[in-house]
């Protein structure tokens, strides 16, 4: 469940709460850039607009996450009509994140993409086990949506990944890759980056026979230090200096 303590103070108009989102989810595409969480079409990030609570801003189509800049970004409404922005939208993006936006007002971004290491997961069938500490920011707290039509192209189908999620901070999406939400874009970012590597090291540690599975009472301890929203945003925030420092064309 998403913590709710240590949010960051509100910002002095809508106006600039927005170019803020703007701002950091421009600069989270560059950052899964980095990561190597492309797949050719493939991946978005939204951020709920602070004015608008049902339209959000998204990555446009078939635009490299490398390339991605805060112009480039589109508004998209509750219908799924472009407001503001040059380029069409991704039809799955709409349906997975308008449905999550719409079933949690509490959450402000969410992040999906198909990484290496969080679809090889997800072909599993199960949950993250509790075996590193940077790994319990997610105990307890992601689902397991095991069903799989193809392509998310129907708002049920959206709606059936928005209800599985409930009001946890992550979801393995079986034969199809890792979701998570967020208060905040840097929240809902490092959470996705934190949950893939999380699936790289349980792969490596399952891969030699299988790891120690840490006890309730040290999951627990481990969840509320590295599950917290305030580690997230720095955390974020540490990458995003980089980024902005060495590609500040993010920020056109």
């Amino acid at each position: 469940m998403l913590d709710l303590p240590d949010l960051p103070a509100s910002r002095e108009s809508v106006e600039a709460e927005r170019a803020h989102r703007k701002r950091q989810l421009a600069i989270a595409f560059r950052i899964f850039a980095r990561y190597r969480f492309d797949e050719g079409i493939a991946g978005h990030l939204t951020a709920r607009d602070p004015e608008f609570p049902d339209r959000f801003w998204v990555n446009p189509y078939a635009v490299h996450f490398s390339r991605i800049k805060v112009s480039d970004l589109l508004l998209i409404d509750e219908l799924g009509h472009v407001i503001e922005g040059e380029r069409r939208t991704n039809k799955a993006a709409f349906w997975i994140h308008s449905s999550v936006h719409h079933a949690r007002p509490d959450v402000v971004a969410v992040a999906h993409a198909h990484t290496i290491h969080g679809r090889a997961f997800a072909t599993l069938n199960k949950l993250l086990d509790p075996i590193v500490q940077e790994s319990c920011a997610f105990y307890r707290d992601h689902v397991l949506f095991d069903a799989y039509q193809g392509l998310v192209l129907e708002r049920t189908e959206g709606q059936a990944i928005a209800k599985k999620l409930g009001d946890k901070r992550a979801a393995i999406l079986r034969h199809h890759g890792l979701l998570t939400v967020g208060r905040s874009v840097e929240e809902a970012a490092w959470w996705f980056i934190a949950m893939d590597r999380a699936c790289q090291m349980q792969l490596l540690a399952d891969a030699t026979g299988g790891p120690r599975v840490m006890t309730d009472e040290e999951a627990a301890v481990a969840h509320r230090q590295f599950g917290n929203a305030g580690m997230a945003r720095h955390s974020f925030q540490v990458l995003a200096d980089l980024v902005a420092e060495q590609e500040p064309d993010v920020l056109d």
